[in-house]
């Protein structure tokens, strides 16, 4: 594994390291009730604007929040688990549809304006500052010797979008699916590292591991705005990553006003501050520190795909890729993969 050089702001890692899951109290006075919110990593630092503004409306008014953040499928099983939760926010569909699953969120939780995403993403390559290695393209990825991290399909939302989004580059080109095998397994060969979690797979990189790391395009602005030594490519090709959140069976109407304030315009304000693109129209999104052009920070890729389009949705998509061959279902493409690659992730 080679080392490059540190990221130079003393302050980044504290900015950036997390552990598995972490909770604490944000926002209110703490005389009016109490929201838990559990969600995945990339969130905590985007979150803390929205749920202060939240706090300054008269819906907000009074209330305290817990938070919990981690690894997307880590929290939606934790929370099935009992762990507290009135609003859920996470990487990817299924960790929702596992609540609604087990009787706790409701089926029609995607029955709004936003179908239930809450916020968006693009898969990017984050690299070196100045981009040494020269990667701006999918293929780059696969050459010998260049060294990826990316986080870990078994307990990361993130890494599953930036696995698919390997595959499209591939199929969404004319090419095969024994081809999309072909391309996965060299750049599974070309990773060296699949931490838990997007943040956890961001502190390694910036902590000096690798050549690329295969992230959402909001990480590597947040990672920019803490002082990362990193630049980050848009690829001309990648895929739409789309976060949803809902609220539990059991959560009052303060819990439903803050999933409404999620997707108004001025939490999305908050969030693409943040790096996220807009969900919703209207929003003013003015310069966006950290992105590569603060005064145009989300440009259109030429050519962007969608779990919707091109994988048949997420129900179709989980167990196709990514299935753990549980219960006599077969092993996802994916999780084959990785097993014939010797590349399954960090204990």
């Amino acid at each position: 594994m080679k080392l490059h050089q540190k990221a130079a702001a003393a302050g980044l890692v504290a900015a950036l390291s997390l552990s598995a899951c972490s909770t604490a109290g944000a926002g209110g006075t703490g005389d009016g009730p109490t929201l838990s919110l559990n969600a995945f990593s990339v969130m905590e630092a985007a979150n803390e604007p929205v749920i202060e503004d939240f706090t300054a409306t008269s819906e907000g008014e009074g209330v305290t929040f817990e938070t919990s953040y981690g690894a997307s499928g880590d929290q939606s099983r934790a929370v099935v688990a009992g762990a507290d939760a009135d609003v859920v926010h996470y990487s990817l569909e299924t960790d929702v549809t596992r609540l609604v699953d087990e009787g706790l969120v409701a089926e029609d939780w995607k029955d709004n304006e936003t179908n239930g995403i809450a916020t968006s993403s693009v898969v990017v390559f984050v690299v070196r500052s100045g981009n040494p290695e020269g990667i701006e393209t999918w293929d780059d990825l696969v050459e010998p010797g260049v060294e990826i991290i990316t986080p870990n399909p078994g307990s990361s939302g993130s890494a599953r979008w930036n696995i698919l989004a390997a595959w499209a580059h591939v199929t969404g080109n004319g090419g095969s699916e024994e081809e999309a095998k072909s391309f996965l397994t060299k750049l599974l060969g070309n990773t060296i590292a699949l931490p838990g979690s997007g943040r956890e797979a961001t502190t390694a990189f910036t902590d000096g591991s690798g050549d690329v790391l295969l992230s959402y395009e909001n990480e590597a602005i947040l990672a920019k705005q803490s002082g990362a030594d990193i630049d980050y490519v848009v690829p001309p090709d990648t895929l739409l990553i789309e976060n949803p959140a809902a609220v539990t069976a059991d959560a009052d109407e303060t819990a439903e006003a803050f999933l409404a304030f999620m997707t108004g315009p001025e939490a999305q304000a908050d969030y693409a501050s943040a790096g996220f693109r807009p969900v919703v129209d209207g929003v003013e999104v003015g310069e966006v520190e950290g992105a590569n052009d603060p005064s145009d920070p989300f440009p259109t890729p030429e050519q962007l795909f969608t779990v919707d389009e091109d994988f048949n949705g997420w129900a179709e998509a989980a167990d196709k890729y990514f299935g753990d061959g549980e219960d006599g279902n077969p092993l996802g493409i994916i999780t084959e993969l990785q097993l014939e690659t010797g590349k399954v992730g960090e204990e």
